[in-house]
């Protein structure tokens, strides 16, 4: 397939997302990163619940502003709808970034956070978080890297791959950082849902150059829904509603109203994400603890997906065989930045995962043999 071209001929893709729409199903998949689909019919929603055409008018949905401003303890005004995540992370860097900025992403990354930056026509740098510091950022290294061009601070809480959790006290010395050259910091918590028994406070909470992305697709397993937002100062977040305008002034109106209802259902979806990434968190830990362990790597306590050392020289040779040979698929490093490393979910089938990892022991095995 021809990869989509600008006007200046520059070509922007996500390799990742290519890969994980035509390559990364198989018998057994522990590619995903999502919670499985939660059905319409758990919403209670009927017909006569839904209607086509909005009836209201202006910028947002009220009911949907008040369900997730309420759940996150932010103003109504301050809730800018999203079409999900990516939508959010999309007008986020198109109203704060452009030619001659500078953004600051974390590596190993989400491949589609730095790719929306140079869609802008912003250049990046990057910051790293290492394994061997438990994958957590330097606010000092942060500093030394900040240019009088950088405009924004972009990573993920929890971290994407690693699941890590950063705590308050980082991100906000983090803001400080920013703060000091007139940046801003952008944080995308699409998994930060999953700290399940004391869910920090979204990092919007902590200073006015702080803005947030999330939505309900990977805690949830709401992703046909696309309800998505940004959490930003009521100044910004009238501007972030012009820009989209010019991209999508009328939102799905039957996704908002049952987007209300999911979240007056979310604390009851919680608790069957967290059934599942519990026990499936258990198996994968008996998995890496257990006699003749080949992967690399501690346990997160929360997240959707596991992001472990191979004991191979090439992860994607051990990708390709696993796939073809072995019937399962994981995300190999490579779309992170991390070679050697793979990304693991921990969000399917009991008995997917169980002989997943099975298989995942039997290439390695066969590799080194």
């Amino acid at each position: 397939m021809e990869p989509e071209k600008s006007v200046s001929g520059r070509v922007f893709e996500s390799a990742y997302m290519e890969w994980a729409k035509t390559r990364s199903r198989a018998k057994f998949n522990l590619a995903t990163s999502g919670v499985p689909g939660y059905p319409l019919a758990g919403l209670g929603a009927t017909l006569a619940d839904l209607e086509i055409n909005k009836s209201t008018s202006g910028y947002g949905f009220p009911p949907l502003q008040e369900a997730i401003g309420e759940e996150y303890g932010v103003p109504a005004e301050c809730v800018v709808a999203g079409g999900g995540t990516s939508g959010a992370n999309q007008y986020a860097m198109s109203l704060l970034l452009g030619p001659g900025d500078e953004a600051l992403v974390e590596h190993p990354t989400y491949d589609i956070l730095p790719n929306l930056a140079l869609f802008t026509g912003a250049s990046v740098r990057y910051f790293e978080r290492r394994p061997e510091n438990g994958w957590s950022v330097d606010p000092e290294e942060l500093a030394r890297l900040m240019t009088p061009r950088t405009k924004l601070i972009v990573l993920t809480n929890l971290h994407n791959p690693s699941s890590t959790l950063l705590d308050e006290a980082t991100l906000t010395r983090i803001g400080e950082v920013a703060a000091r050259h007139g940046a801003l910091v952008m944080v995308d918590e699409v998994y930060l849902d999953c700290v399940w028994d004391a869910r920090p406070r979204s990092a919007f909470h902590l200073g006015p150059n702080f803005l947030v992305t999330s939505s309900l697709t990977k805690v949830y397993g709401l992703s046909g829904l696309r309800c998505g937002w940004i959490l930003a100062q009521p100044e910004l977040a009238q501007r972030l509603w012009k820009l989209i305008d010019l991209f999508d002034n009328i939102p799905a109106h039957p996704a908002e109203l049952l987007s209300v209802m999911a979240f007056r259902k979310l604390a009851e979806i919680r608790l069957l994400s967290r059934s599942m990434m519990d026990r499936n968190r258990a198996i994968y830990r008996e998995f890496v603890e257990g006699p003749g362990a080949a992967l690399r790597g501690g346990v997160p306590e929360y997240g959707t997906v596991v992001f472990p050392e191979l004991p191979v020289a090439d992860a994607g040779e051990f990708c390709d065989i696993l796939r073809h040979q072995f019937e399962t698929t994981v995300v190999p490093g490579t779309f992170f930045g991390m070679p050697s490393h793979v990304r693991i979910s921990l969000v399917t089938q009991e008995e997917t995962l169980r002989e997943g990892l099975k298989r995942i022991h039997a290439a390695l095995t066969m590799m080194r043999h």
